[in-house]
Order: structure tokens, then sequence, then C-alpha cells
């Protein structure tokens, strides 16, 4: 994967770590991770990390599951805090509130603003919302099951961010920590 046409640009989907059982629909967006959601979270940014698809920018749901999800993935692909180094510079992390209970459409919509200067993105957030959009992105890939918790999805494609339509991002791979 590491020697994808540099014009290429690849969005990173990621739905968030496993998180703990909440005790009422109020307390949703604050869920933290469970004690597997984290290492889940660390497994997917080493990956990322070994595959050379460190981003460029990361759009993440303000929920608390999800920004938890990012600092295990910063964490994974580095070793320690996001703080650059050898494995490269710190991406520009964008927290959305538009991305907690989000339909495929409106995660497009966000992708779609992303900086045209950035090579890879990765978005971090929800079931069904992230799953929908990797089926949007690519019909032919998808699983009838969607993404599980923790589980990334590669897409690949030519054009710019703006230009990012339905079909229009074949699935080049797909990986999560657990069988």
């Amino acid at each position: 994967m590491t020697d994808a046409d540099p014009d290429t640009l690849t969005l990173v989907l990621l739905r968030h770590a496993k998180a703990e059982q909440g005790s009422d629909a109020a307390d949703d967006a604050e869920r933290p991770l469970s004690a597997r959601g984290n290492a889940d979270a660390a497994a997917a940014g080493a990956w990322l990390a070994h595959h050379g698809l460190l981003p460029d920018v990361v759009i993440c749901s303000t929920a608390r599951r999800t920004r938890q999800t990012w600092h295990g993935v910063a964490m994974g692909m580095t070793g320690s805090p996001p703080e650059g180094g050898p494995t490269g510079p710190r991406p520009t992390v964008r927290y959305e509130p538009g991305a907690y209970d989000a339909h495929p459409e409106e995660l497009l919509s966000l992708v779609r603003t992303v900086d045209p200067a950035a090579r890879t993105a990765l978005l971090i957030a929800h079931n069904p919302g992230i799953s929908l959009l990797s089926a949007l992105l690519d019909p032919e890939g998808v699983d009838d099951e969607g993404l599980r918790t923790a589980e990334l999805a590669v897409h690949r494609f030519p054009s710019g961010w703006a230009e990012l339509s339905r079909a229009g991002a074949p699935l080049t791979a797909r990986h999560t920590a657990r069988d």
C-alpha cells in the first residue's frame, strides 16, 4: 500500500474503538473506551504507521470515545503522544460535532473540506454513518456487516477532496485488530 501513485489521495475511515456500555441515551456521547478499545485503537495506529498511512488531516467526532480512539491511534503510530518525529509530522486534527450521529452524506461533506494539499485523511466516526460512507464510496467493496469497532477501511481516488463522490473511491484495504 505504500507504493500508491503519488497523485492518489487516500481516505482512511475508522469506526471508533470499543466503548463501555452507557447507562442511558443522554450519556452516549460521554461513553469512554473499554480496555479492549484502548488496545485496539493503538493497534490500528501501529497498522497505519506500518503501512505508511500517516494522516495529514484527522477529522474526528467530538464524542469521548472517538477522541480517545484518536489518542490511541496517535500513540500507536508514534509510540508516544503525537509530537512528530520518526513517523512523520503531527497531523492537523479537526474535532467536528457534525461527525457524531452523522449520515454518510454529512460525513462526505466533511471530507470534501479537507485541505487540498493533504494526501491522506483519517475520519473517525460512528456507525451506521461510517460504514454507510464506505459503502457509498465503493458499493462493490461493501461488507454487509459494516465496519466493526476499531476497523479501518482504506479508500483511494485520483481526484481532489472537493470532488469526492459516490462510487468514486475504491476500497483498497481493510484491517481490524481482532478476528
